[in-house]
């Protein structure tokens, strides 16, 4: 158990297209959050499905693929790490986001 690390593996869709930004050192950001579902049955014995949003960053050759072939809902397999940041908006207030830094990705479905 002395190589356990910081990995995340989700399999989901796309809530939007993702954002793409250039930078001037030439490098490239894909942002975009994906859907997962769990469902359950609840005491009364009726489904429920729970869907949590994940925030997903990826960068490089990664975020050209996405560029080129990854549009809103599609469905996506991706690893990565977790990785949590903060910073001040525009009216003071410390805004806190969880990421997964995806460093591979595979298109799933049609």
């Amino acid at each position: 158990m002395n190589t356990l690390k910081n990995k995340v593996q989700l399999i989901g869709n796309l809530g939007q297209d993702p954002e793409i930004t250039n930078f001037e050192s030439g490098k490239i950001l894909a942002k975009f959050s994906i859907a997962t579902n769990d469902s359950y049955k609840n005491a009364q014995g009726e489904k429920i499905t729970d869907t949590q949003w994940h925030n997903v960053v990826a960068w490089g050759k990664t975020a050209q693929i996405i560029e080129k072939f990854v549009t809103k809902g599609k469905e996506v397999a991706i690893e990565g790490k977790l990785t949590s940041r903060s910073w001040e908006d525009k009216d003071g207030i410390k805004r806190y986001i969880t990421e997964v830094v995806c460093n591979e990705l595979l298109m799933l479905g049609k």
